[in-house]
Order: structure tokens, then sequence, then C-alpha cells
């Protein structure tokens, strides 16, 4: 169980990924984000060494606010071979030098990913220790899953970030998420993860943050 510390972090979250998201092939603004926090969920890392969180940032420097799902892990030291998906360092308050990782790239968020699929790991809250977020849903209706495996092929583009894993399985994370369509899957899903984000003061709204498939 991870244990969440209400202390500080320098520099915030919010302030690492302000430079980070207009790197990204699906970021859909023209110039620098300006970001809150309005929501996600945590898994806990079996080894409990990772933290793992699945953040929702709300970017409303343009003409209609647009939230981006964040996976990101972070490590007491770097995860050799991940020097791509490093999106900075930070200093945790309780914990000190902390690497924050795009956790699409990290083998932990991976696994426990999947797990989360075929109901063997629980969606904690976000800022709260012990406490399941049961607004996460999650399904899975195909065989099995093997034991997962890294490397797997990983693609960024603008419809996302796609991991394929050698027995053909595909993990499709949705980076840009959609409120207007809470349920859509493709027709050859065989699992899906949605979860709920605070659009605004008063409206709460939910979509699809993963899915799996097979070629």
């Amino acid at each position: 169980m991870a244990i969440i510390h209400q202390t500080t972090v320098k520099p915030t979250k919010l302030e690492l990924l302000t430079p980070w998201l207009p790197t990204r092939p699906w970021y859909l603004g023209s110039g620098a984000p300006e970001l809150a926090k309005a929501g996600g969920f945590r898994l806990d890392d079996p080894e409990g060494e990772v933290g793992i969180e699945f953040m929702v940032v709300l970017d409303t420097s343009g003409p209609e606010p647009v939230a981006y799902h964040v996976p990101l892990t972070y490590r007491a030291a770097p995860l050799p071979g991940a020097e791509h998906a490093l999106v900075s360092t930070m200093e945790h308050g309780v914990l000190g030098p902390r690497w924050a990782y795009d956790g699409c790239h990290d083998p932990v968020l991976y696994a426990t990913l999947l797990a989360l699929f075929e109901g063997r790991a629980r969606a904690q809250a976000q800022s709260l220790s012990d406490t399941p977020d049961d607004e996460v849903a999650h399904s899975y209706t195909g065989p099995e899953l093997p034991a997962p495996t890294w490397p797997v092929e990983i693609t960024d583009t603008g419809d996302g970030t796609r991991l394929t894993a050698p027995d053909g399985t595909v993990l499709h994370v949705r980076r840009v998420l959609d409120p207007t369509a809470p349920d859509t899957r493709p027709s050859d899903a065989t699992g899906h993860v949605s979860s709920a984000w605070q659009a605004s003061e008063d409206t709460r709204v939910r979509a699809v943050f993963a899915t799996l498939a097979s070629v």
C-alpha cells in the first residue's frame, strides 16, 4: 500500500508538466499550457518501490479546455535506459529526490495497469492512503493475459500511446480525454479502464483512459 505524504514537492507536478506537455505529439495547444490538476487515481506497486499515478490535468490556455491524461511514475533513483522518458526531477519533502517518468515507458506501471484490467489490482484514491477509488471502472473479456514482458514496442502519436507486446496485445493509453464519448472504445477492444475528473467547479465527467486489444 502506497503512503500518501502531505508534504511539499519542488518543483510542483504542474510546474514539471508545463514545459513537457508541448513536446508531446498528442499536445493540442499552440503555446505554453495553463494547467490545473483535475483528478486521477493511483495504483500500488506490489514491491512498494515505485509511485504510480494516472493524473488528469486541464489546460485552459486555448478557446476550449482540454483534459490530458498523464500517467507518471516516481522513483528514488534513475530508471536505466529510460532517459528519453524522464519528465524531470523533483524534491519530495519526505522522500527526498525523486525522478518523475512518463509512466508509459516504465515497466512497473505497465505491469500494474494490466493487472487493473484483469481485476488483480485495485485503483486507489489519488491523494489518500489506503482508500480505493470506486469511480475507476475496468473490464476485460479476453483470455488470461500472460505474464508481462519488457521491453515492449512503444509508439507515441497524436492518438495517444500504444504499447505492443510480443504476443500481439496492444495497450492504448489515451492522452486526450473525451468526455463527450465516455464509453467509446474500439470494436476489437477486449478491455478498458475509465474514470472521472473535475471538468469545472460544478461539473464532473468521465471517459475511457486506456483500452486493450489484440492484433
